[in-house]
């Protein structure tokens, strides 16, 4: 059995203004961000895995100061093309984000990635994720990545089905989850959550 913590990273200065904050913002966490990190208490895990981005890496040496941290490009936040760095009030009147919302956040992203394209890229890096530790024999770790990257990963994965925006997180939550190995190597890929962190 394989015990995964999937950890939203901490807020940033964008998820404070609620603004589209994808693969083409790189910014570091806001200083009270670093503040709430240090005062959560996840489990030890054997390893840690992260979204390439600083906001990523920085949560995960908070929460993890002695482990190495294993980089996977796959798992980074959607590109959120022209609606990237911008909230909803600066794009009321866009007739792009008009119609985004009118498809219930269905059509792809103007210049960036559609759902399925978004979802396939962490799907990769999730299954990357979980097989090297498979190859390692490692029975717990974390991954510290972005909201829609655990939404990705929990509509694809979760034996308990709900639709994506269903599992969203806050900055610095998450889930803890199951993966049977067994089955997992034989094609039957599925994750049990344990509970919510």
């Amino acid at each position: 059995m394989l015990k995964l913590l999937l950890i939203r990273h901490g807020e940033t200065e964008g998820n404070k203004r609620k603004r589209y904050i994808g693969k083409k913002t790189d910014e570091p966490l806001c200083q009270e961000a670093g503040e709430m990190l240090e005062k959560l208490k996840y489990p030890m895990v054997q390893a840690v895995y992260a979204s390439p981005m600083i906001r990523c890496t920085q949560t995960a040496g908070i929460l993890f100061p002695e482990k190495k941290l294993n980089i996977i490009d796959e798992l980074a936040e959607c590109d959120f093309g022209e609606f990237e760095n911008k909230n909803y009030l600066e794009l009321d009147g866009n007739e792009n984000y008009q119609a985004w919302i009118d498809s219930g956040g269905l059509l792809p992203f103007p210049g960036g990635e559609s759902r399925e394209e978004f979802k396939r890229r962490n799907v990769i890096g999730f299954q990357k994720a979980v097989n090297s530790c498979i190859r390692k024999e490692i029975k717990s770790a974390a991954l510290v990545v972005h909201g829609g990257t655990i939404m990705n990963i929990m509509e694809e994965y979760a034996d308990e089905k709900r639709p994506f925006y269903d599992w969203y997180v806050q900055n610095g939550r998450g889930f803890e989850v199951e993966i049977d190995t067994e089955s997992w190597k034989k094609g039957q890929k599925a994750l049990h959550m344990t509970r919510e962190l």
